[in-house]
């Protein structure tokens, strides 16, 4: 008789699609739930990218991505949107 885990061994690809869906679930449900970020399995890696409005929500997404992800290869490409106020006026031709 075998368990889920050795189950999953065999289908590395359906495991991750897996957990990938349960990583979009868990941001769905946290107060991350409205941010641009995606998550999906290609070429056997899972790419997380997204734009996020600050370094802590950054934080909070890349850590999610880690319990998540745990032992798997992840590629992040998450950024902080730049909403500072200019400090300087733009000049235009």
């Amino acid at each position: 008789m075998s368990g889920p885990r050795e189950e999953h061994a065999e289908h590395p690809e359906e495991n991750a699609e897996y957990r990938v869906a349960h990583l979009r679930d868990r941001l769905a449900a946290e107060e991350l739930g409205e941010l641009g970020v995606r998550a999906e399995v290609r070429a056997g890696a899972v790419v997380v990218t997204g734009t996020v409005p600050s370094a802590q929500c950054r934080e909070t997404v890349l850590r999610t991505v880690r319990e998540e992800l745990a032992g798997l290869s992840v590629h992040t490409d998450v950024v902080v949107a730049e909403t500072a106020t200019p400090d300087h006026a733009e000049e235009l031709p």
